[in-house]
């Protein structure tokens, strides 16, 4: 009989995994922001009876606040990887 190969294997591909797992969530930090941003403006539209003023505004601002949440986690990402670093170098003694 023969073994079957692994289509995934963990150890192997653990740093490629860590890094596609970190650009999804960016990713869809800024579309989250972005479409929630978009749906407050059509609302506010809607009652207003504005034809996309609030849209664009607000999709604007969701821009905005979808970069200043994912400049946050990249750096609280680099912070932590700096950590990491500092530790396993200081138990090397």
């Amino acid at each position: 009989m023969s073994k079957k190969k692994k289509v995934f294997d963990y150890k192997r591909d653990r740093p490629w995994v860590e890094n596609l797992y970190i650009v999804t969530q960016l990713g869809l930090t800024m579309a989250g922001c972005i479409t929630f941003c978009f749906f407050v403006g059509l609302y506010l539209d809607r009652w207003l009876g504005t034809k996309g003023i609030f849209i664009t505004i607000f999709i604007i601002l969701g821009v905005i606040g979808g970069a200043n949440v994912v400049y946050r986690q990249i750096l609280e990402i680099i912070d932590q990887q700096e950590n990491d670093k500092t530790n396993s170098d200081n138990g090397r003694g």
